[in-house]
């Protein structure tokens, strides 16, 4: 983190639960996704240095864009300006899965071939499960090898990612499963 502003952080409702931000005037810096309880979502960004704080203003823009697309509105998430401390890589993987459109899926594969890195589909997805702003940057949009789910490091697991794909409209993700 930079030395600026202490970030502020606060919690909000979506359709898949309870969900929170933290942002600073330059831009969102992490986005939780459903916790077991606020107290677990406040400890999360408490991690990034936030502290409770009103989510207007950016925050408030950000927010309400989350609200839409887990209600299944097509939402344009670029606008929203990301102040990310992420390797190099991590970047470079955010930045190919931000260019994933609604309703469609790639593999980590296919990131990683992207990238002009074949072989780094593990690296890929590791990059993923550290993705301090998801629904900002579309993790979820990235499949394994025959379209399987894959890992998903948000509370709920591969649950809460079939759930969001299902809410976008990516064919097979639209009716829960059993397991």
């Amino acid at each position: 983190m930079d030395t600026g502003p202490m970030p502020s952080c606060t919690l909000f409702d979506t359709a898949i639960g309870r969900c929170g931000i933290a942002w600073t005037d330059d831009g969102v810096v992490a986005v939780a996704l459903p916790e077991p309880s606020d107290e677990a979502m406040l400890d999360y960004l408490s991690g990034f240095g936030a502290v409770q704080g009103p989510g207007d203003g950016l925050a408030g823009d950000a927010i309400e864009r989350i609200v839409a697309l887990l209600d299944g509105r097509a939402v344009d998430m670029s606008p929203i300006p990301l102040v990310l401390d992420v390797s190099e890589f991590d970047a470079s993987v955010y930045t190919v899965c931000s260019e994933i459109p609604r309703g469609a899926t790639l593999t980590y594969g296919d990131v990683a071939r992207r990238l002009g890195h074949p072989g780094a589909a593990q690296a890929v997805g590791g990059a993923l499960g550290r993705n301090p702003v998801p629904i900002i940057v579309p993790c979820h949009r990235v499949l394994g090898a025959g379209r399987e789910v894959g890992g998903f490091s948000a509370p709920g697991g591969a649950n809460t990612k079939q759930r969001i794909l299902g809410i976008e409209g990516v064919p097979g993700f639209d009716e829960p499963t059993l397991f």
